[in-house]
């Protein structure tokens, strides 16, 4: 998300630039019509950046930052995951311990011993299946709350990206009503443009060797 609004900004910081190199070319200073239809262009690009900077700094407060924090939780939850594993370990090893005492022949000293294995047996035993009775218990819902944390960001960038294109449907609909020639099909003016380059073409500074 944050690769897509940076992407989003350049390409509204670079129509800016364009429409400032485009005012600053000295044809403005020659053709006063020309000089009229690229400051409309420039003024609806400066328009367009500054809808996008407020999409961007909306998704960014209501998206991007609500994820960051939504992440933040996964360390915490892999400590618990891997606690619960360790101490999983401890407790096979002692009760491994424990069995292999019990197989053995019921001498004093093999009883002895057997009692101590299961004294250490035992609150292993009640770690693991505490952590294990936390994590059956707590992992399910917060599997199942990921869906109510994000609705609201996915509705919020829904919303934003509305907001955004419909200022631009009237941006651009103004722009091309202040430079568009009425009256003319893509088609025509396609025709115009080649015509006119053939007429360029067609200079003795430009004519191929």
């Amino acid at each position: 998300m944050k690769k897509s609004t940076d992407a989003d900004l350049a390409m509204s910081k670079s129509a800016v630039k364009i429409s400032s190199d485009l005012l600053s070319n000295p044809l403005c200073e020659q053709d006063p019509v020309f000089l009229e239809m690229v400051t409309a262009f420039d003024t609806a690009m400066k328009r367009m950046d500054s809808f996008n900077q407020e999409k961007v700094n909306q998704i960014q407060k209501t998206v991007i930052e609500p994820l960051k924090k939504f992440s933040s939780v996964f360390p915490s939850l892999n400590v618990a995951v891997k606690r619960r594993e360790q101490t999983l370990q401890d407790y096979k090893r002692l009760q491994s311990k424990v069995e292999k005492y019990e197989e053995k022949e019921k001498t004093g000293p093999v009883l002895a011993k057997l009692h101590q294995a299961r004294e250490e047996l035992r609150p292993v035993k009640e770690d693991f299946e505490a952590k294990n009775k936390q994590l059956l218990e707590e992992m399910p819902k917060f599997y199942s709350s990921r869906i109510d944390y994000f609705k609201p960001s996915f509705e919020s960038l829904v919303r934003a990206q509305v907001v955004y294109y419909t200022e631009m449907h009237k941006i651009f609909g103004d722009l091309t009503a202040q430079i568009d020639e009425p009256g003319l099909s893509d088609e025509q003016r396609e025709r115009e443009n080649e015509a006119k380059l053939s007429e360029l073409r067609a200079l003795s500074i430009v004519a191929d060797d």
